[in-house]
């Protein structure tokens, strides 16, 4: 049973920092693809960024340059590293991951509670 925990959300002031971890169990955390999502009030949940098990990455243009996911595979944690942040990146953050069940079941999707980032002065 794959769970996802994140952590580390809270209020910031724009211009500052904040990392979000999304702890991983009951999964071979090393070969998943890990990402981060994030929804807005009224808007679709959109992706951030996710880093393969290889430890290749990719960003959203939106947090290019600010954002940095990066991956602890003895820890079996993803990290979130948000810097420069702005009031546009007020959003609840969800990790994500999807596990493969074998031929039988397939692939499935697992996601986390979501952690709360508000960027406001």
């Amino acid at each position: 049973h794959v769970q996802l925990v994140e952590s580390g959300g809270g209020l910031v002031q724009p211009g500052g920092s904040l990392r979000l971890s999304c702890a991983a169990s009951g999964t071979i955390f090393s070969r998943n693809t890990m990402a981060w999502y994030r929804q807005a009030p009224g808007k679709q949940r959109e992706l951030v960024a996710d880093i393969t098990s290889e430890g290749n990455t990719n960003y959203a243009d939106s947090v290019k340059g600010r954002f940095t996911i990066s991956r602890d595979n003895a820890k079996d944690t993803v990290y979130l590293h948000m810097n420069s942040l702005e009031p546009k990146d007020t959003a609840v953050y969800y990790c994500q991951t999807i596990e493969d069940h074998g031929v039988r079941i397939g692939p499935l999707e697992y996601w986390g509670q979501g952690t709360q980032v508000t960027v406001s002065s």
